[in-house]
């Protein structure tokens, strides 16, 4: 049809449009995910009842926080592979609450070693590809 038509039918236009999708998300996914699990890592966005494991009498009883946090590469990559593998909600939801504990509340692992955090009762979470301008 070349040099019949300035602008193609409606179908032939919708056609053509899902072919290159089919074939071009599928590597620009790929790609977000390998930059996630190598360099970027993922943001993580929650309203859940957080608390501590502590000693008896404390004040670290669960409550419900909103929490956003970014989580670096290899939490990524552990929710990209467990996800890959069949992983339930539960498990996947674990991987993020284990990041949770470490970034948010352990500030990478500097501080607050000793207590267990738990969260549980997710109202909500969503995961994203970090970018530039999430932190």
């Amino acid at each position: 049809m070349a040099g019949q038509l300035k602008r193609p039918r409606r179908e032939l236009r919708d056609r053509i449009e899902r072919e290159v999708k089919k074939r071009w998300q599928p590597q620009v996914r790929a790609r977000a995910r390998r930059r996630a699990a190598t360099t970027d890592g993922l943001v993580v966005s929650t309203r859940a009842r957080v608390g501590f494991t502590a000693a008896p009498g404390t004040t670290d009883d669960a409550r419900i926080r909103d929490i956003i946090q970014a989580l670096p590469p290899e939490f990524a990559g552990q929710l990209f592979t467990a996800r890959a593998q069949g992983a339930t909600e539960h498990q996947l939801q674990q991987i993020a609450s284990d990041g949770l504990a470490r970034m948010y509340f352990r500030a990478d692992n500097t501080r607050a070693r000793g207590p267990g955090v738990e969260v549980t009762d997710i109202e909500q979470i969503e995961i994203q590809l970090w970018s530039p301008g999430t932190r």
